[in-house]
């Protein structure tokens, strides 16, 4: 990136040469040499931009790609598991054990449909991606049944919920002190108040300073079109409140 930068503006900068010449000796061929000079930077500035930008795209798109395929992949893996577990146990006979383990495959089922039906492409995607990543946070998702986002926000304020609750995320996760190799569990849930929507943040365990991590999370939804409405420093936990009446 700073190649790229430093590139352009040693590409501007040149114009001072002919600049210099016109400065010192005004004559048609110097103000033509000056002409064709920017005309030529002009030219070699949008192209490279373009260039760049386009390589920038690709790159995207290849990431994207590559956390479709992990997620993809993550979410096989787990049905396999629950698959040669429910076969085990009709093996076995235990019908009560194999009831159970189709009622957890309906439950997760419920839940990837409700996660999805919230309809914000950003958000859906990085709920349905977390667990793919090495990470020392475990989610717990909730959303209330029939609860829909995609016709109550539009599509930038979509991406700005996505992003603070990415941040908010990420607070919790690098708040307080563990030891190597524990997981902690944060609980995101998903309800409609009225006309509003509510995100409850909850997390068990030491934060270090509660206080601090308060402040994070009102930082994050500073200027922003949610709040942080309550607040539970001995449990970690927080809500956010976004009203749809805008």
């Amino acid at each position: 990136m700073k190649s790229w930068k430093r590139l352009i503006w040693a590409v501007m900068l040149s114009v001072a040469l002919p600049l210099g010449l016109v400065y010192w000796q005004t004559s048609f061929f110097t103000c033509l040499l000056l002409g064709l000079w920017v005309a030529g930077v002009l030219a070699f500035s949008f192209f490279y931009n373009r260039r760049h930008f386009e390589e920038e795209l690709r790159i995207q798109e290849k990431t994207l790609q590559q956390a479709a395929n992990r997620t993809l992949n993550h979410h096989r893996h787990d049905w396999m598991n629950d698959l040669q577990v429910l076969y085990g146990y009709i093996q076995l006979g235990k019908r009560d054990k194999s009831v159970q383990c189709v009622e957890r495959i309906k439950e997760r089922i419920a839940l990837d449909s409700r996660i999805a039906k919230l309809g914000i492409p950003s958000l859906v995607f990085y709920l349905q991606s977390f667990r793919t990543f090495r990470s020392n946070l475990e989610l717990e998702v909730q959303v209330e049944e029939g609860l829909q986002l995609e016709d109550k926000l539009t599509p930038d304020q979509g991406d700005e919920l996505t992003s603070v609750i990415m941040q908010t995320v990420r607070a919790y996760q690098y708040s307080g002190l563990m030891q190597q190799g524990d997981t902690r569990t944060l609980r995101i849930g998903f309800t409609q108040d009225g006309g509003d929507i509510l995100i409850s943040f909850e997390s068990k365990g030491d934060h270090g300073n509660p206080e601090m991590l308060q402040g994070q999370i009102y930082n994050i939804v500073q200027g922003k079109i949610m709040k942080a409405e309550q607040w539970k420093p001995s449990e970690a936990y927080v809500e956010l409140r976004v009203p749809l009446g805008m």
